[in-house]
């Protein structure tokens, strides 16, 4: 096996070195989430609160994609990928302390440090892979956007499920600190493996450069942003929250539950390309189309929910339809709410990077993930604030119509590839 890494050529080593880098990152990013999510419920926070403690993991995210682009345009991507594996290594240990000194203003600081070091570990292997690739084989860089992309999400559900076991079995600070110990190995082996200079802008770019001027690119972050939105308002904080205080669910059950969600999400993402087939001609039309279907689903699911929590009791036992189990329903909508979403963010993923430019490709690749992270931004504070308010029911009505701005937003990008 070994013989067969060393025979393969440069560029894949390095987008395997990349992969493996992302992928440790990632479970621990998961893990964390989780375990955050479910031990603050523990400890008796409310929903909002909850969703506070991420508050500035999204904001922080947000401005680290603009600053991240730029900075991996000046120095090199693999630079600030190990930035971002060291940063959040220093985010795990904040959390490696007594529980009173667990404050929501010392959580909302350790998730602010890993939301830097998320999107600049993710800015920066997305952006590696334009490097990597033949600047005339859009197909491969779609697959390869694709495996990277699905992979990643892969990872993040098993980290949804160790989180969740972790917590069980070695409580909140062991479980912390034994994930602040693996990446630690992680980011002394890749600091050895990876090369340095991938990702270097030819002419050193200005920070006024960050923002895109690009019309299509701003119209699918635009779109990117609603997408994004449309699953975390009900996915971050609303659905593990439900499942535990109105469905009786253990918190392994929920961490178990998220973590094959986004597991399959993550498979189906990675097999989008023989499923969907794309190019940067017909890639925003495919990604409408998409989209249409995701606010249908969601639709579908704010209806029947709504529709059983009006009913009468007479009128439940009449009809099959309403009688339907609550549990059933949103643990089967969910699932088709995922693949959908994974198709949807797949093909998403792969035109910001055929589109972003051949020099200083992490600029745009950051601007639009600047986007992804105001969308989970939103997301989540609604999440937190429309669940506790109004409802599981509201957080699918905004999601549902969220997904439907996406779908049309897309409909006005019209760029090709560049090649």
């Amino acid at each position: 096996m070994f013989a067969s890494l060393a025979s393969l050529p440069q560029s894949v080593k390095q987008y395997l070195l990349i992969t493996g880098n992302y992928w440790a990152f990632t479970l621990t990013d998961g893990a964390l989430r989780m375990l955050v999510v479910l031990y603050f419920h523990q400890l008796g926070y409310s929903p909002m609160s909850i969703a506070m403690l991420f508050l500035f993991y999204e904001i922080f995210g947000v401005v680290t994609n603009l600053i991240g682009g730029w900075l991996g345009a000046r120095i090199g991507l693999n630079k600030t990928m190990q930035i971002g594996l060291v940063m959040q290594v220093l985010a795990l240990l904040m959390l490696v302390v007594p529980t009173e000194w667990l404050t929501v203003a010392w959580v909302m600081a350790a998730q602010a440090l890993s939301g830097i070091a998320k999107d600049l570990n993710k800015m920066s292997a997305k952006s590696s892979i334009k490097t990597l690739v033949p600047k005339d084989a859009q197909g491969t860089l779609y697959k390869w956007v694709a495996i990277l992309t699905g992979s990643k999400n892969t990872l993040k559900g098993v980290g949804f499920f160790l989180g969740g076991l972790l917590l069980t079995v070695l409580g909140f600070q062991y479980a912390i600190l034994t994930m602040a110990a693996g990446l630690f190995l992680v980011v002394v082996l890749s600091s050895i493996l990876l090369k340095g200079d991938i990702g270097k802008a030819k002419n050193k770019p200005k920070f006024r450069d960050i923002f895109s001027k690009n019309a299509s690119l701003n119209y699918l972050a635009a779109a990117r942003m609603c997408l994004f939105a449309a699953r975390d308002v009900w996915f971050v904080v609303a659905i593990p929250v439900y499942f535990v205080s109105q469905l009786g669910w253990a918190h392994h059950n929920v961490g178990t539950f998220m973590a094959l969600w986004v597991i399959g999400y993550g498979a189906v993402q990675a097999s989008t390309p023989k499923l969907v087939k794309v190019d940067g001609h017909s890639g925003h039309k495919v990604a409408a189309l998409w989209g249409g279907v995701l606010a249908l689903v969601g639709g579908l699911i704010y209806f029947f929910l709504t529709l059983h929590d009006g009913a009468s009791s007479q009128s439940v036992q009449q009809s099959l339809l309403l009688s339907m189990d609550i549990e059933s329903l949103l643990v089967g909508g969910l699932l088709i709410f995922g693949v959908v979403f994974a198709v949807n963010s797949a093909v998403h993923s792969y035109l910001i990077v055929a589109m972003a430019s051949d020099d200083g490709v992490s600029m745009d690749v950051g601007f639009y993930y600047m986007a992804n992270a105001l969308g989970r931004l939103i997301g989540t504070v609604f999440s937190g604030y429309m669940y506790q308010q109004y409802g599981l029911a509201a957080c699918l009505l905004i999601s549902t119509i969220l997904a439907a701005m996406a779908a049309l937003l897309i409909l006005k990008v019209r760029v090709e590839a560049k090649n």
